[in-house]
């Protein structure tokens, strides 16, 4: 519908709009707090830097309108929108990081620079914006440079309001782009800052090369752990303690988590309310066989998932199973009712047309608005009759602020999509319109002088009348299901009560361990954000509420078990984990100890429990698959390399057993070394990972906290 008002009022711009395509990377719209909160609240801190809700929503409605504008969007679903704050709140930390380290290390970016970058045009944030060339596709500065002075001039000219509305937010999202090209060059220099300071040298490199090239094929036999049952390795308290202090740094967690149980009630329909919705559809397909004009009401009347579009489609757009039956179903004619398990509906439909239509459509159009209806309409058949009369379209449309350069527009900007009268007027002229021909056009309180230049792909296209009803609860299911649970959560009020009592009773009680702030769902239901409030301000072994979430569809009711603060996690919530380690390296020992003078593979195949099993391709730096073992085995790579063909190893202490190896066979390859490239791939290499850990460490340092599950 963005794309079809941009066609309708944008006028001259519309080649822009539709050409619109940014960043990969981002997805998202518009958001709202979910509740007015009085005073200053703020969602987070980085460095000592608060972040205030009033600041975050900006910076949301700043990303969400380019998001919009970009892809011809009025909403977005509800995981874009979550999309958008995670991607927001992420770049707002990444930022504030580098800033901090730029300004101590005098790192910054200068104007000149900017302007050196898009003078490149090069810059791949530039190759995503609208101001590219229509034949090479590559950013066009001039194209740029011609919108700004435009922009600046904005506040001096005669535009009409809608061409100003649209001028402003194109400027908007220049300056989106022009921040994010700052932020991004600043974050480039830091980061290549890092990874300059890596080098390497020919001895590393060479090793290197024969790791990532020299391969060994091997035999192998061994005893996997899994072949010792675990109840006769015992392990004790000062074992585990032991292990959790040599490992402690690895158990650090840099925000809170927390584990729950909860139950999630999803309220289907009843064999009543399937009854019901099917009658209502047997009803509806016997009103559609009579109608005979304004299907667009009588569809909207029967709640129709499937709005009426007046406009022929491809059959592409329409529900799966509604095109599978449209050629089977003659001119007029009512298919249904019938049932469709895969969206769990009940559907008739009517087919009122079967026409060839463009796929693609050139046209041109002069928007004419005055201070009055009537001054428009003058206008307008005065602007008509000079262009019938052999005037020129485009000097004509230059004397009103417009270029009346011809575009192309494409079905899929309009099919599918809920079209008001204006739309559907406009787009059933572009469609009908003979080539080269003017249309005269009543658009809302404007005059469109509309000419059709062109028509490509001509395909058959249908206008069908869809009924298509969900399957869904009523009224009475739903509070039999709620006073049902509601009284289940009265009973129950401890966790141990839910452990007891939930499954006799119909329900089913489900962990989540390690539960982030951060994170939008409970359960991957929608609308929890209450119950993640509840979660994070709540004791253990408290019970909640029983909430309605989802879209009107759950209820739900959590119980708080553990919470893990920030810093170490306390050695019982990791104790399963170290004990499991443990028992792993008794085991190892303990086949170790069986393998002292065992010389040969046959001699291991012969021991109880064994697996064997051949590997070919085996290099240093990467890890050998064991299928017989279910596993992966660096050092498997690292023993075959420095094991000598037709030699047996010594025992190798692996992740899921202990084998022995013998190598076959040992293959070079035949790529040459090259010291430079060598160097360079590994110092790139080293690169990603030294950087992350550099980020880590910032990241911890900053003392970042987010509390955005607060507010949003």
């Amino acid at each position: 519908m963005a794309t079809l008002q941009t066609i309708r009022s944008k006028g001259p711009l519309v080649v822009i709009v539709i050409g619109l395509a940014l960043f990969a990377f981002i997805a998202g719209d518009a958001w709202k707090v979910l509740q007015p909160h009085q005073g200053k609240q703020d969602v987070g801190e980085v460095n000592g830097e608060k972040l205030s809700t009033l600041d975050y929503q900006k910076m949301v409605d700043e990303l969400s309108e380019v998001i919009k504008l970009t892809n011809g969007l009025n909403s977005l679903s509800e995981e874009q929108l979550n999309n958008v704050k995670d991607q927001v709140w992420q770049n707002y930390v990444n930022n504030q990081l580098i800033a901090e380290q730029a300004e101590k290390l005098g790192l910054t970016v200068t104007d000149a620079e900017i302007q050196a970058i898009i003078d490149q045009g090069t810059h791949p944030l530039l190759m995503q914006t609208p101001f590219r060339n229509p034949q090479t596709g590559m950013f066009d500065k001039d194209m740029l440079q011609k919108f700004l002075v435009d922009y600046a001039n904005l506040g001096t000219s005669q535009m009409p309001a809608q061409y100003t509305e649209y001028y402003q937010k194109m400027g908007a999202f220049w300056m989106f782009i022009e921040k994010t090209l700052r932020q991004s060059t600043l974050a480039e220099k830091y980061q290549n800052l890092i990874t300059k300071s890596l080098i390497s040298n020919p001895v590393a490199a060479e090793d290197a090369f024969k790791a990532r090239t020299e391969q060994s094929d091997l035999l192998l036999a061994g005893i996997p752990y899994s072949s010792i049952n675990d109840s006769t390795v015992e392990v004790s308290d000062d074992e585990i303690k032991k292990l959790y202090n040599e490992k402690k740094e690895q158990f650090k967690q840099l925000a809170e988590t927390r584990d729950i149980h909860y139950i999630d009630v999803k309220v289907v329909p009843s064999d009543a309310d399937r009854a019901a919705v099917k009658q209502e559809v047997t009803e509806y397909s016997n009103q559609l066989d009579k109608t005979n004009s304004d299907y667009a009401t009588f569809i909207r009347s029967t709640g129709s998932s499937v709005a009426y579009s007046d406009v022929p489609v491809n059959k592409s757009v329409l529900p799966s199973d509604i095109a599978a039956r449209l050629d089977s179903t003659g001119l007029n004619e009512v298919y249904g009712p019938y049932y469709y398990q895969s969206d769990d509906s009940y559907n008739a439909f009517k087919v009122l047309a079967k026409v060839s239509a463009p796929d693609s459509i050139q046209f041109r159009q002069i928007q004419v608005y005055a201070d009055t209806e009537d001054k428009t309409k003058t206008l307008a058949d005065s602007i008509y009759n000079a262009l019938k009369g052999g005037a020129d379209f485009e000097k004509v449309a230059k004397i009103y602020g417009q270029t009346g350069e011809a575009t192309w527009v494409n079905a899929r900007s309009w099919e599918g999509a809920e079209m008001d009268a204006d739309n559907t007027k406009f787009i059933n002229t572009l469609i009908n319109q003979p080539k080269n021909e003017l249309a005269n056009l009543t658009v809302g309180q404007t005059h469109l002088i509309l000419q059709v230049m062109d028509k490509k792909s001509m395909q058959t296209k249908y206008k069908v009348a869809v009924i298509k009803c969900p399957v869904e609860f009523s009224k009475e299911t739903y509070n039999s299901a709620y006073n049902k649970f509601s009284q289940f959560v009265a009973q129950n009020t401890t966790l141990e009560d839910l452990q007891k009592n939930a499954e006799e009773n119909g329900y089913t009680l489900l962990p989540r361990k390690d539960l982030s702030s951060a994170e939008h769902y409970v359960g991957g239901v929608k609308s929890t954000g209450d119950v993640m409030r509840w979660i994070f301000s709540a004791k253990p072994n408290e019970v909640s509420p029983l909430y309605e979430c989802g879209e009107n569809d759950h209820m739900m009711v959590v119980a708080l078990d553990k919470v893990h603060k920030t810093g170490y996690r306390d050695i019982n919530s990791v104790a399963a984990t170290l004990k499991n380690e443990i028992i792993r390296d008794k085991k190892a020992e303990k086949i170790l100890a069986n393998m002292q003078g065992v010389n040969s593979l046959d001699k291991v195949k012969a021991m109880e429990g064994a697996v064997s099993d051949s590997v070919k391709h085996v290099t240093f730096s990467a890890s050998a698959y064991i299928s017989v073992a279910h596993a992966s085995e660096p050092v498997i790579g690292a023993a075959a390399s420095k094991t000598e063909v037709g030699k047996v190893s010594t025992p190798i202490k692996g992740n899921a057993g202990v084998y022995m190896i013998q190598v076959y066979a040992k293959d070079k390859g035949t790529e040459k070394f090259d010291a430079k490239q060598e160097e360079s791939s590994l110092a790139s290499m080293l690169s990603r990972p030294v950087a992350n850990q550099i980020f880590g460490d910032l990241y911890q340092k900053a003392n970042v906290t987010d509390q955005r599950y607060l507010f949003f």
